[in-house]
């Protein structure tokens, strides 16, 4: 329903109007306080890089973040991501990932970044906690902040905001009366712009999602031979067409597409009773909740961001041109 509200023309969105004016003031005065240092914000001794949207929903910030640090790690430095961890409850806060962590611990994206990047990754509800713990690890020289571009509670030298190229702003209100969670005008004080997919605006780099070959869920063996006749697909992102339309596109005839709510806890027994026989490909994401009890025959579809290079040498210029606290 919010989605047809949202990127719809529905004129009862109007009726929403003085909740998104509430929010517009309370979102406004916050962000205020902390540009005129009323609140405190965290300064690490580290750069920090933040990767997040304006938009609810998901945009795709992933792939940027796994993007991100594999070209610096492809440079020299030593990175390390902090999220909230949303969806997670970890034993204690804030909380280092390794290799036993599960994301009813930490959460679905953390585990997927720490998996496939390799790099020290931790959570916390407080994002400053998480790198306040990366910092005394003494492992890294600069940090990536999965999400949070509204936790200004934490300083940062660079913000990297990811667009949905296809759907866009939608209806361009803030919440609840459309999808924003800061007005269109907060992209004049960000570094980049990254739209993913459709056709990008001016001044902003254009991502595609490059598909790779199918990974076995439980045990990441890659796929040696083609899948046969029909397959069955779920998604439990914030824009689960996006993945159904590549599976398409890659010419696999989908018996069944299913979404799920983003970050949702999957029921085992529900999703085994659900998907038979047929061969069932899930995201990456899904893929780190059914690892524990997938079948043989459950695959995932890997994705990797294609950004130009400009972006990343853009990327180098801010840091250094950010006196490089120690990078």
């Amino acid at each position: 329903m919010l989605a047809r509200l949202w990127y719809g023309n529905s004129g009862w969105r109007w009726w929403l109007a003085p909740f998104a004016l509430l929010f517009s003031l309370v979102s406004g005065v916050r962000r205020f306080a902390y540009r005129r240092g009323w609140f405190k914000a965290y300064r690490a001794g580290l750069p920090v890089i933040v990767v997040g949207n304006i938009s609810v929903g998901g945009n795709g910030k992933t792939p940027v973040v796994v993007w991100l640090v594999e070209q610096l790690q492809a440079r020299g430095f030593r990175p390390g991501v902090v999220s909230r961890g949303y969806g997670g409850k970890a034993p204690h806060y804030p909380y280092r990932l390794d290799e036993t962590s599960t994301t009813a611990q930490a959460g679905d994206e953390p585990v997927l970044i720490a998996r496939r990047c390799g790099c020290p990754v931790a959570v916390a509800p407080k994002r400053a906690d998480a790198v306040r713990l990366l910092e005394r690890s003494g492992e890294v020289d600069i940090i990536v902040t999965d999400d949070g571009l509204q936790h200004y509670a934490l300083a940062r030298d660079i913000e990297l905001v990811v667009v949905d190229g296809a759907r866009r702003f939608g209806n361009g209100c803030l919440l609840p009366m459309g999808p924003l969670r800061e007005p269109i005008s907060r992209l004049k004080r960000v570094d980049a712009i990254i739209c993913n997919g459709g056709e990008p605006g001016r001044g902003e780099y254009a991502m595609h999602l490059a598909p790779g070959t199918p990974r076995r869920v439980c045990d990441d063996a890659p796929l040696t031979a083609p899948l046969q006749g029909p397959v069955d697909a779920l998604a439990g992102i914030g824009h689960p067409p996006r993945f159904f339309a590549t599976l398409t596109a890659l010419g696999y005839e989908l018996a069944q597409s299913v979404g799920y709510a983003d970050h949702q806890a999957f029921d085992a027994a529900e999703l085994l009773s659900r998907f038979g026989e047929r061969p069932l490909l899930m995201t990456e994401k899904d893929a780190v909740k059914c690892r524990a009890f997938a079948p043989a025959h459950w695959w995932y579809l890997p994705v990797s961001a294609e950004l130009p290079d400009a972006l990343g040498e853009a990327l180098l210029r801010t840091l250094k041109g950010a006196g490089g606290r120690q990078s």
